[in-house]
C-alpha cells in the first residue's frame, strides 16, 4: 500500500478537504449530464420543479391525457432520468422530488414530463457548483438512533 495523500475524486464524487469539513459535490459529472442532453447553453433556473396547481386538470405532472401523444423512442427519457436520480441519489437531494415525480411516468412520457426533466437541467445548470458537506464534528462522542419497532 501507498499513501497517496488526501482524496480528492472517488467514484465520480468530487472531494474538497476545507478547514471546517469536508465537501462533497459532482459539478463535473453534472456539466457532463448539460453536455450530453443539448442543456450546457440553456437558461439556468433557480428552482427545481414548477409550482404544482391543487386543480388535478391544471397539474403539470398529471399522467397522460386520450388526446396527448406519447414520446417516441427516439427520445432520451429514460437516460435523462438515470443520469438525474443518479446525482439525486449522490449529492443532490435537492431535485429528489422532482426527479421521482418524472421517473413515474417512464413507461409513457408525454411533451410535458419532458419539459419538467428539461425545467430540473435547467436548474442544476444554474446550481452546478451545489454539494453536501460534512462539518467536523466538535464532539468525541458518537451519537446513534433506532427504530424500537
Amino acid at each position: 500500500m501507498k499513501d497517496v495523500g488526501r482524496t480528492k475524486l472517488c467514484l465520480g464524487l468530487q472531494i474538497e478537504h476545507l478547514t471546517k469539513g469536508i465537501f462533497i459535490h459532482q459539478s463535473a459529472y453534472t456539466e457532463k449530464v448539460l453536455k450530453r442532453f443539448f442543456m450546457d447553453e440553456a437558461h439556468p433556473l433557480s428552482t427545481p420543479m414548477v409550482v404544482r396547481s391543487l386543480d388535478v386538470n391544471k397539474d403539470p405532472f398529471r399522467p397522460q391525457e386520450k388526446d396527448e401523444e406519447i414520446l417516441g423512442s427516439e427520445v432520451l427519457y429514460l437516460s435523462e432520468i438515470g443520469a438525474l436520480m443518479y446525482l439525486a441519489n449522490t449529492t443532490r437531494p435537492d431535485i429528489t422530488f422532482a426527479v421521482n415525480l418524472l421517473a413515474r411516468y417512464s413507461s409513457a412520457p408525454t411533451r410535458r414530463h419532458l419539459n419538467g426533466i428539461k425545467h430540473i437541467l435547467r436548474y442544476l445548470k444554474g446550481t452546478t457548483d451545489i454539494g453536501l458537506f460534512y462539518a467536523v464534528n466538535c464532539s468525541p462522542n458518537l451519537v446513534g438512533y433506532a427504530d424500537a419497532g
